[in-house]
């Protein structure tokens, strides 16, 4: 039997920055959720409960690092398997975010513009002293991605479903999530207001 605690989001939001501040001065850390579980909106928690303590942090929408249109619609509008391994630039996002920070101390806020499918032609960002990026999206984990924290909002299928407005895009989600890698912070998030974190296994 898989053991949850009981939690609430601000307590959430603060253990995931202060795991973040151990982790090292300039940490990457990775909300890992479908579109459906809204992880942006825990993603600016975290954020605000790091600035909270004194440090700064911003945010990173992985939508903001698709892939061009050429690239991710090439088998189609509805392809599962593209969209598990061609709609977004995980390698884009290690460079120009993960490695940018860890390495130089910089990153880049968004590389291409989903709506209008072109290059979103943004600056680099210097951090500024202790900083943390949070990055929130489907599928991050299990993408060799250098996180320093990795949290993962877990949805049952059927809230999945009844939430995703793209519903083909349900079953890649599932087997992604399924072949991942566990996330440092696993959370129940059926229901956003009442989060539960694993904390472990009972022995039978």
């Amino acid at each position: 039997m898989v053991l949850y605690r009981p939690t609430t989001r601000s307590a959430l939001a603060r253990e995931v920055a202060g795991r973040a501040r151990l982790a090292r001065p300039r940490a990457v850390v990775a909300v890992s959720a479908p579109d459906a579980a809204r992880p942006g909106e825990l993603a600016a928690e975290i954020a605000d409960a790091e600035i909270a303590e004194g440090g700064s942090a911003d945010v990173v929408d992985l939508h903001d690092y698709v892939r061009p249109a050429s690239l991710r619609l090439e088998y189609g509008h509805r392809d599962e398997l593209s969209y598990r391994t061609a709609w977004f630039d995980y390698a884009g996002l290690d460079r120009e975010v993960v490695r940018a920070l860890h390495d130089r101390g910089e990153w880049l806020p968004r590389l291409w513009d989903e709506r209008t499918d072109r290059s979103a032609r943004e600056h680099t960002v210097a951090a500024r002293g202790r900083h943390t990026l949070v990055v929130f999206g489907p599928m991050l984990l299990g993408q060799g991605l250098g996180f320093d924290v990795t949290v993962r909002l877990a949805m049952t299928e059927r809230t999945l479903r009844r939430l995703t407005d793209d519903e083909w895009t349900v079953a890649p989600l599932l087997a992604a999530d399924k072949d991942a890698p566990p996330a440092d912070v696993e959370v129940r998030w059926d229901h956003p207001d009442r989060p539960a974190v694993r904390t472990g296994t009972a022995v039978p």
